[in-house]
C-alpha cells in the first residue's frame, strides 16, 4: 500500500509546489522586476537541481545523456523558456493572480494544437471537447469586465506564456527519454541567464539580497523540485496517471490566491472556474482512457460420430478501460466466440 501512496504524494506535491508560483510571484513582483524575477526563478531551478544531481544524478547511462542530435530541441527549449516566464510575470503583474493560475490550463490547448499541426498527432473527440471548454473559460477570464469585451493585457501576456510553453513542451518531448537532471539544469541555467541579460538591457536591477534569495528559492521549489517530484512519480505511476494528478495545480494556485492575496471571487470567475474544471475533467479522462485490441486463439475439441475434431478460432476483441494498478480480465460469451466460425 505504501508503494502506491508514495508516488501519488509525489505527483500531488509536484502540483502544489508549482501552484505556489503564481501567488508568491505576485507578491515578489512588488519588489522585483518581471524579467529579473523570471530569470531568478529559472536560475533557482537550475542551481537547485544541479546541487541535487551531485548526489543522485551520477548513474546516468550514455543513452540518457544529451547528444549533438538533440541540440535543435535544446536550443528551442531554452529560447522558449526565456520568453514564457517573462510573459507570465508581466501577466501576473498587471492581472489577477487567480486568473493567471486558471489561464495556465490554456497550455493544454496550445500543446495539443501544436502537436496536431506539426507532429500530426491524433486528437480524440473528448479532447476536442475539453479544448473547447478551456478556450471558452479562458475567453471569459480574459475579459476586463462584464460590460466590456476588451481583452485584458494581463491575460494576454499569460496566454502568450502558455503558447510558448506549448511549443516548449513539444520540443522537450523529443528529448524526454534523456536525463531529467541535464534537461532541468540546462533550461534553468541558460534560460535564467538569457532572461537576466534581457532584464539588464531593459534597465532592471537586481533586488536586495533577501528578495533575490526568496526568488531563487521559489524557482527551486516551483520549477526545479516540482519537475523532480513529477518525474519520480511518473517513473512509478506512468505518464498518464501522473499528469491526471498534476491537473489539480491551476485550481490549487487559484485557491492560494484567494486565501493569501484575498482576491475577490466574482460571479464571472466562478462560472469560468466551473467551465475550466469540466474541461480539465475531460482532459484527465482522455489521458487515462486507453483503447486497444487483443487477439486470442481459442482451441475447441469435440467428438462427432466417434471422431475427435479440434478447431482453433482467432478472436479479436477491442475494448476501452481506465488505467489502474489492478489487473483486468475479459469475459467472452460463446456467441462472441462463434462469430466468424463455421463447421462443415
Amino acid at each position: 500500500m505504501k508503494d502506491r501512496i508514495t508516488p501519488i504524494l509525489f505527483a500531488l506535491l509536484a502540483a502544489v509546489f508549482y501552484a505556489v508560483n503564481v501567488p508568491i510571484s505576485k507578491i515578489l513582483l512588488e519588489h522585483v522586476g518581471p524579467t529579473t524575477l523570471a530569470a531568478l526563478l529559472y536560475l533557482g531551478a537550475g542551481i537547485g537541481i544541479g546541487a541535487m544531481s551531485l548526489f543522485g544524478g551520477k548513474n546516468r547511462t550514455p543513452s540518457e545523456r544529451l547528444s549533438g542530435n538533440d541540440l535543435p530541441f535544446v536550443v528551442g527549449m531554452i529560447v522558449l523558456d526565456i520568453a514564457a516566464p517573462i510573459f507570465l510575470m508581466v501577466g501576473i503583474r498587471y492581472g489577477s493572480s487567480a486568473n493567471a493560475a486558471l489561464l495556465g490550463n490554456f497550455e493544454i490547448v496550445a500543446t495539443t494544437v501544436i502537436a496536431l499541426i506539426i507532429f500530426k498527432e491524433a486528437v480524440s473527440k473528448r479532447l476536442w471537447a475539453a479544448i473547447a471548454l478551456i478556450v471558452i473559460s479562458s475567453a471569459l477570464l480574459s475579459l476586463e469586465g462584464s460590460e466590456s469585451f476588451h481583452f485584458s493585457y494581463g491575460s494576454l501576456f499569460v496566454l502568450s506564456a502558455t503558447v510558448c510553453w506549448g511549443f516548449e513542451n513539444n520540443c522537450t518531448r523529443n528529448i524526454s527519454s534523456k536525463s531529467t537532471y541535464e534537461i532541468v539544469i540546462l533550461k534553468g541555467v541558460f534560460s535564467g541567464l538569457g532572461s537576466l541579460i534581457i532584464a539588464t538591457l531593459c534597465g532592471e536591477r537586481l533586488p536586495r539580497f533577501s528578495y533575490t534569495a526568496a526568488s531563487l528559492l521559489l524557482g527551486f521549489v516551483a520549477y526545479g523540485l516540482s519537475i523532480f517530484l513529477y518525474v519520480r512519480a511518473q517513473n512509478q505511476l506512468g505518464a498518464a496517471k501522473t499528469s491526471a494528478y498534476y491537473a489539480v495545480a491551476p485550481f490549487i494556485g487559484a485557491l492560494f490566491s484567494f486565501m493569501f492575496l484575498h482576491e475577490q471571487l466574482s460571479r464571472r470567475y466562478a462560472v469560468s472556474m466551473i467551465i475550466m474544471f469540466a474541461g480539465s475533467i475531460l482532459v484527465v479522462m482522455d489521458t487515462l482512457l486507453r483503447s486497444h485490441s487483443h487477439e486470442h486463439d481459442h482451441l475447441f475439441t469435440h467428438t462427432h460420430d466417434g471422431v475427435t475434431h479440434t478447431h482453433t478460432i482467432t478472436h479479436t476483441h477491442r475494448h476501452n478501460h481506465y488505467l489502474s494498478d489492478e489487473k483486468h480480465g475479459h469475459r467472452h460469451t460463446l456467441k462472441e466466440l462463434e462469430l466468424g466460425h463455421s463447421h462443415g
